[in-house]
């Protein structure tokens, strides 16, 4: 029999994982399915210019795999029995169920609310497709002169606030942020930030916590009210809380426990990569969600599944980082060089030539999920006797 892998979740770490996978195992003996709600590679780093009212370039991923021998599941996931290896699903025709030799978990992460009252009735986000579109149709509807407030200072916050400021400059846009604007970045970059957003004529509230969402605004921790006919949420991610409903390892936050090989720490045979893993990076410091930490991860899992199966060494990817990439709207940006674990460096770039950088980042963040290998020699090697397979995984 084929030795089963399933894949859930195809954002960039799910999709990188599958077709990375596909290049390394022959056929003959491996069966690879990716099971993924949506019919389409979504770029998750570009769901603030969907929000804004672009059109973004489809990738289906009946596209992405055809020739690769990778089946793609239309259906979403319910539950997961890591003990018996089993995956519920629902799909076009209901309930069904999937089984695996070994998983990769990959389901992601979606917009947290930290409980905060008001924000699932009231507020919108942008964590996937579906609620980009819902805030994009919304602001269709919003008259000029119409408020709306980016509640979340972090990398998603500062680039919704500017998309929708560029793209809309009849609405009077605001951003609350719990620390200062930018406060991660260096001085010098917080400098082109703040006259960016004059610029754009966004109000930023900074030191603001915001404590309930209503339907006319937001309150602040100091019982102040910030109008808002419309309030993004972009105050953080959570995953997914199937993971957490299992026997699998999981931290406080639901993510999966993995080692360094983005292995369960409680079942060999599930791997968990991208905002649905917690990973130790540089410094013993957790990996961030982020498409930065999702690639890397998905190339070492997927390298070390092939590896084990394969009665091979495992390779090790380099789980580092190089640089945070802001898009500050189409023509400005800020490209803030970090250090392996994430502090920011005093070299940037800024202006028009950061905002190039970055789309060509998002371009081949996209490009290599049909290019798992990044144009590296492909060969596919055959699956090892089991004997030799359970020396490689002890």
């Amino acid at each position: 029999m084929k030795h089963r892998i399933v894949v859930l979740g195809a954002g960039y770490a799910g999709a990188t994982a599958a077709g990375r996978l596909a290049k390394r195992l022959h056929p003959d003996d491996t069966e690879i399915t990716v099971v993924n709600a949506d019919a389409d590679f979504v770029e998750r780093v570009r769901m603030h210019q969907l929000a804004a009212g672009q059109t973004l370039k489809r990738r289906t991923l009946s596209d992405i795999y055809a020739g690769t021998g990778v089946m793609v599941r239309l259906a979403r996931v319910t539950a997961v029995d890591a003990d018996r290896k089993i995956v519920a699903l629902t799909a076009e025709h209901g309930a069904e169920e999937i089984a695996y030799d070994t998983l990769v978990y990959a389901l992601g992460s979606t917009a947290a609310d930290h409980g905060v009252p008001g924000v699932a009735e009231h507020a919108y986000d942008i964590a996937g497709k579906q609620s980009a579109l819902r805030l994009r149709d919304r602001l269709d509807d919003l008259a000029a002169g119409g408020t709306v407030l980016v509640v979340g200072g972090g990398l998603t916050g500062l680039e919704a606030a500017t998309e929708i400021a560029e793209a809309r400059p009849d609405l009077d846009v605001a951003i609350a942020a719990r620390g200062g604007l930018g406060d991660r970045l260096t001085e010098k970059a917080q400098h082109h930030l703040r006259a960016v957003f004059d610029r754009l004529a966004v109000t930023v509230h900074e030191h603001t916590d915001i404590v309930r969402v209503e339907a006319t605004g937001a309150v602040t921790g100091d019982a102040r009210v910030i109008p808002a006919e419309v309030t993004v949420w972009t105050a953080g991610f959570a995953v997914h809380p199937i993971a957490a409903a299992t026997t699998l390892a999981v931290a406080a936050n639901g993510q999966i426990v993995v080692d360094a090989t983005m292995r369960s720490v409680s079942h060999p045979d599930v791997y968990a990569v991208g905002d649905a893993g917690l990973a130790e990076g540089p410094g013993g410091k957790p990996l961030r969600m982020s498409c930065a930490s999702g690639a890397p991860m998905a190339w070492q899992a997927a390298d070390a599944i092939a590896a084990r199966l394969t009665g091979r060494k495992i390779p090790r990817a380099p789980l580092r980082y190089f640089n945070q990439c802001i898009s500050l709207g189409r023509r400005d940006g800020i490209i803030q060089f970090v250090t392996a674990d994430d502090r920011a460096k005093p070299s940037l770039i800024k202006g028009r030539m950061a905002a190039r950088y970055k789309e060509i980042i998002c371009r081949g963040a996209a490009w290599s999920i049909a290019h798992p290998t990044v144009l590296l020699p492909i060969r596919r090697r055959v699956v090892a006797p089991r004997t030799e397979i359970l020396a490689a995984t002890s």
